[in-house]
């Protein structure tokens, strides 16, 4: 392997970071989506390096498996955004809050 596991995993651990941070301080749906597709990312690039390091192919099946689920869930996810803009009028996540308990 040419890139150290360890530069790998600090490159995964600042994405992640990164992404939740964007998840916590954004209030816009598509912001607060944007930061957990990173936040995948940043687990697919862990799996990717601890497979190439272990000389296992396991970690990248399941990067695939990742993607796949990634998709999906991208997908789901703007079609609820295109419904709850067309319903609200506003991509704000405060405005949402009539399950509030």
């Amino acid at each position: 392997m040419i890139v150290p596991l360890e530069h790998v995993l600090i490159v995964a651990g600042l994405m992640f970071g990164l992404g939740f941070a964007c998840v916590l301080a954004r209030r816009s749906l598509i912001m607060i989506l944007i930061g957990v597709e990173v936040m995948i990312n940043a687990v697919g690039l862990a799996l990717v390096g601890a497979s190439a390091f272990w000389h296992n192919i396991d970690g990248q099946l399941l990067v695939v498996l990742l993607m796949a689920l990634t998709s999906a869930e991208v997908s789901i996810s703007l079609a609820m955004v295109v419904y709850l803009n067309r319903r609200k009028g506003t991509l704000d996540a405060d405005a949402y809050n009539e399950m509030k308990g």
